[in-house]
């Protein structure tokens, strides 16, 4: 069961992604306020959380303020469901969530991977199948991240947007995307390596039984 050092690297590599993306998918800090302002209605913002203080409905058609974190799903929310969910905002919870789900599938693999020996004959295509899941997520993943770069930080969105900045989570998410995309890279090169390698060896077999063939058919033509 032994693994080469290109192997080992992807399998490195795709836990330490999957880490950061799972990372950056839990957490609320994609937006966050810059703290230069002495009451911010907006705090922070994440896939699924929001931080408001003192924020209320623009539309000013109810008398309700929020506060603290909530879960953006929460019932209450229901005032403010056309300024919190954006066309870009859902997008982004879209793709980043599509590119989780692949990560896991891409883990699934790995974990194989790490447990199979290279001779059974599925070996290979677990690699390209890791490799293509960990490439899929990482599309995925800058898909949103680009859907979100332009206009997580706009002024037809959170409050104070002059003052708001993309936060550490975003940056997380995106190192995360990288580990991914290169990860993939290696389980694609290590399955190519060990398929050309397999060719060989199936060459030279059928090589020496071919030799093999004739050297008995002169020793039968001689006698």
């Amino acid at each position: 069961m032994a693994k080469s050092r290109n192997g080992l690297t992807a399998v490195g590599l795709s836990v330490l992604g999957a880490f950061l993306v799972l990372l950056a998918f839990a957490t609320k800090s994609w937006l966050v306020t810059d703290g230069k302002l002495e009451h911010p209605k907006f705090e922070r913002i994440g896939l699924w959380v929001v931080c408001f203080k003192e924020f209320e409905d623009s539309h000013h058609w109810y008398d309700t303020k929020f506060h603290n974190c909530w879960w953006v799903f929460e019932e209450e929310y229901y005032i403010i469901h056309d300024i919190l969910f954006k066309g870009f905002y859902i997008a982004t919870q879209f793709w980043f969530s599509t590119c989780v789900l692949l990560t896991l599938f891409g883990l699934f693999y790995s974990t194989i991977y790490m447990y199979q020996n290279r001779s059974f004959e599925s070996y290979i295509k677990i690699l390209f199948r890791a490799g293509m899941f960990y490439i899929a997520a990482a599309v995925c993943s800058t898909i949103a991240l680009i859907i979100f770069g332009k206009d997580g930080d706009s002024r037809v969105w959170m409050p104070n947007w002059e003052h708001n900045d993309i936060g550490w989570s975003y940056g997380v998410a995106v190192a995360g995307t990288i580990a991914l995309y290169v990860s993939g890279v290696l389980y694609v090169i290590e399955g190519r390596a060990l398929k050309i390698k397999r060719q060989k060896m199936a060459t030279q077999r059928a090589n020496y039984n071919y030799g093999g063939d004739d050297s008995k058919q002169s020793s039968h033509a001689n006698i």
